[in-house]
């Protein structure tokens, strides 16, 4: 588990870092590459053997799929108030209860739905969220998971 663990972040920490240096890259093409990223990540956490290698795949594709149609579709004023209605759920939101943004330039929108707070073995707290994005009137959804930092940030594990 440990070793499938330091897989998973450091291959998180490659798509992170080559979607920083993606200056001149398009949109979709930082989209695609950090979805597929998490979802090689996802994968990782599936089966055993030649079963984990094949989730891994299908993860890494689907998420490249996935996050090339976000990135195309979503510029930085919706990544920004995205992180920041995303903030205010977990930090702020009752659980069940909808924090929506919406950027009126580009007409996407979206809402977080944080789940109650729970404190891990590691004593961190943590929150569970489901996570709606629609962009040009279709809807996306995705959930997630995300703990307190030290520092009081949330970070999505």
């Amino acid at each position: 588990m440990k070793e499938q663990l330091g897989k998973a972040l450091t291959l998180a920490l490659v798509v992170t870092v080559l979607a920083g240096c993606g200056g001149d890259m398009a949109k979709e093409e930082i989209g695609a590459l950090v979805g597929a990223g998490l979802g090689g990540v996802a994968g990782s956490f599936i089966g055993d053997g030649g079963g984990q290698l094949v989730a891994v795949a299908a993860g890494t594709l689907i998420g490249a799929v996935l996050g090339s149609e976000v990135g195309k579709s979503l510029d930085r004023a919706d990544r920004l108030a995205m992180q920041q209605a995303t903030f205010d759920a977990l930090e702020h939101g009752q659980s069940g209860s909808p924090t929506t943004w919406m950027n009126p330039d580009s007409g996407n929108s979206g809402e977080i739905v944080p789940q109650p707070a729970v404190r891990r073995a590691d004593s961190r707290y943590c929150r569970e969220f489901w996570k709606t994005v629609t962009i040009a009137g279709e809807k996306q959804q995705a959930f997630g998971t995300a703990c307190r930092q030290p520092d009081g940030s949330w970070r999505i594990i």
